[in-house]
């Protein structure tokens, strides 16, 4: 006789109904203290706008879809009946797991899905059927938005985008009845974790002032310059728009050309200097380049004009001319980081057009400079939520960090939002500390007149590959720029897709090396060789299309660092006795990694 322990619903059994009901209780008496955080702000007018702009916006979009589908009966009656094959599919298969007999799934759960990991989402009949229930429900309305005609490519793009937020929102494995796991965990606890759950909510909105700023690893755990951003250097210049950063050699000789590297705004500079394990910079200091990195301010209203042109002339031209002070050294190599990167292009096309030849080689680290295939990011990108940005952003001068990082977050949203609040809000257990998880969400401000130069004439119009964009009075040509460039993407990249970037080396005029490397947007960027994870592709011209590419290109295991190192000494490997901070008379202002760096939002 099989043990009644093994019935598979006794695991949902109330261990103790009277602690269950008192947590039951605590937990609605933090609801309440979580609904009195999130409206406080808002009765006191420190927010004073709501989400129904971009709420308009997803209705307007989904309409046009449902529009098409809704307007001939038979169209309308095939998309009902292909979702009622699907019920129909699965009633069938049920039934017959349900009478013991042989069943096929209506429908497979796809492999890297790890929102359905627990064995009781294929085991127990009832989570499984619930499951198959969303997944046929939600592959149906993503197949609506493709097979609809007549829509033009944004609008269709911004439709699926939406589609799979609300998919991803309303999936059983984000509550509690309709999860085994946090079921399981409820009843076992007795509603302990609800009631730690609701404590984390109260205090992430309190700390995002009335915005839920979800906590994605233990802050406490990190401090700058202390277990981040631990790199030996110094600051030696600074202005309005940025610190200038020269790391101290670890070699006794260095490379005689001085490397410059311009991170993004949209994010710090130390995801370069997380630690010494992963630190690209500290690698490069110790193969012998003088590092100098540019360390962005945190802008507030004193820098709502600064604009592409200041990021350019404050930033890149004006550390070139420290640089020079520095180490009495005119020829410099150069790195761009994603945004960065892109402003550095900016850069090279305005020096090819004055005739400053000061850099000698260019690397880009998943930059974009042609936005044909930029990627999920211009979903939110059009004329009118530009406008709507661009009237948010005048009314203190810059756009808030938190709406950056929510877009970048939805990106990815199962693995940067959803199990956040499963794990945060439901499980009521604390986050794990993650260094990369810190810098993620020590988010940066963007200056009004900046970020709107940047989306209309990158993302919206495109204009720096067409040879449209104008910088400093200067019509600026990427097909100028002749100088040896080492364009690197990375294979699962959502912001800078490897297809985007492939083409962005077209526009250039001089000898592009293009490489591939595995993983994502940062993961395959801060790859240190002594991890030995990943690989990168080399191979031919990057010409014709990245698939063509990819079938000639030649596989190495690993981390691309040596072969980047490699490369920069290919152009100019001569050598000078290592050059300190403060060399030449040049001022300390202070230690890296400095205190721009340092401002929260």
């Amino acid at each position: 006789m099989a043990d009644d322990r093994d019935h598979p619903m006794l695991q949902y059994i109330i261990n103790n109904p009277e602690a269950f009901a008192q947590n039951l209780a605590k937990t609605l008496e933090q609801a309440g203290k979580a609904l009195a955080a999130y409206i406080e702000p808002r009765e006191q007018g420190k927010i004073t706008h709501d989400s129904t702009d971009e709420l308009t916006g997803v209705v307007k979009t989904l309409a046009q879809v449902g529009e098409y589908w809704a307007s001939d009966p038979q169209r309308a009656v095939e998309a009902q009946s292909r979702l009622w094959s699907g019920y129909i599919d699965l009633w069938n298969s049920s039934l017959k797991r349900m009478m013991g007999e042989p069943s096929t799934p209506a429908i497979e759960t796809p492999a890297r899905d790890k929102r359905f990991a627990d064995p009781d989402w294929q085991k127990n009949q009832f989570f499984d059927f619930i499951k198959q229930l969303y997944l046929i429900t939600s592959k149906w309305a993503e197949d609506m938005v493709h097979d609809a005609q007549g829509l033009d490519e944004h609008t269709r793009h911004k439709a699926e985008f939406y589609v799979t937020q609300i998919a991803n929102a309303v999936s059983p494995s984000n509550f509690v009845l309709t999860n085994p796991e946090l079921l399981r965990l409820t009843l076992e606890s007795n509603g302990e974790n609800l009631v730690k759950g609701m404590r984390h909510l109260v205090e992430d909105l309190k700390t995002g002032k009335g915005e839920l700023k979800i906590r994605q690893t233990d802050p406490t755990k990190f401090k700058l310059g202390e277990n981040l951003g631990t790199t030996p250097g110094k600051v030696i210049s600074q202005n309005d728009v940025c610190q200038v950063i020269q790391y101290s050699p670890s070699t006794d000789e260095v490379l005689k050309r001085p490397l410059l590297i311009v991170p993004p705004w949209i994010n710090k500079f130390y995801i370069l200097d997380l630690n010494p394990e992963k630190s690209f910079i500290k690698w490069a200091v110790d193969q012998g380049h003088t590092v100098f990195v540019i360390s962005w301010v945190n802008p507030d209203e004193r820098q709502a004009q600064k604009s592409f042109e200041h990021y350019m002339k404050e930033g890149i031209l004006n550390t070139l001319d420290v640089i020079k002070r520095v180490t009495r050294q005119e020829e410099v190599n150069s790195i761009g980081y994603c945004v960065g990167g892109t402003l550095l292009a900016v850069t090279l096309a305005y020096m090819a057009k004055i005739g400053d030849d000061r850099i000698k080689t260019a690397t880009f680290f998943t930059t974009q400079v042609d936005f044909t295939f930029a990627g999920d990011l211009k979903v939110f990108v059009d004329e009118e939520q530009i406008s709507v940005l661009e009237k948010r952003m005048a009314e203190h001068g810059y756009l808030d960090g938190s709406k950056m990082s929510s877009a970048f977050n939805m990106l990815r949203s199962n693995d940067l939002i959803w199990s956040y609040v499963v794990n945060n809000y439901l499980k009521g257990q604390d986050p794990f500390p993650f260094d990369l998880l810190y810098w993620n969400s020590d988010s940066t401000r963007m200056p009004a007149a900046n970020h709107s130069f940047y989306l209309r004439n990158c993302y919206l119009d495109n204009k720096l590959s067409k040879g449209e964009m104008e910088i400093a009075g200067e019509h600026l040509d990427l097909s100028k720029v002749t100088i040896p460039i080492f364009n690197l993407a990375t294979r699962e990249d959502h912001i800078a897709p490897p297809k985007s970037v492939f083409l962005g080396s077209g526009c250039f005029g001089g000898p592009v090396d293009y490489v591939l490397a595995g993983s994502g947007h940062i993961a395959g960027v801060v790859n240190p060789p002594a991890k030995k994870k990943y690989q990168f592709w080399t191979g031919a011209e990057a010409k014709g299309t990245l698939e063509n590419w990819l079938k000639n290109a030649e596989e190495h295991p690993g981390s691309w660092w040596p072969y980047w190192d490699q490369w920069i000494r290919s152009h100019d490997d001569a050598k000078v006795k290592a050059r300190k901070p403060g060399a030449n008379r040049v001022k300390i202002l202070e230690d890296a990694p400095g205190s721009y760096v340092m401002t929260k939002v």
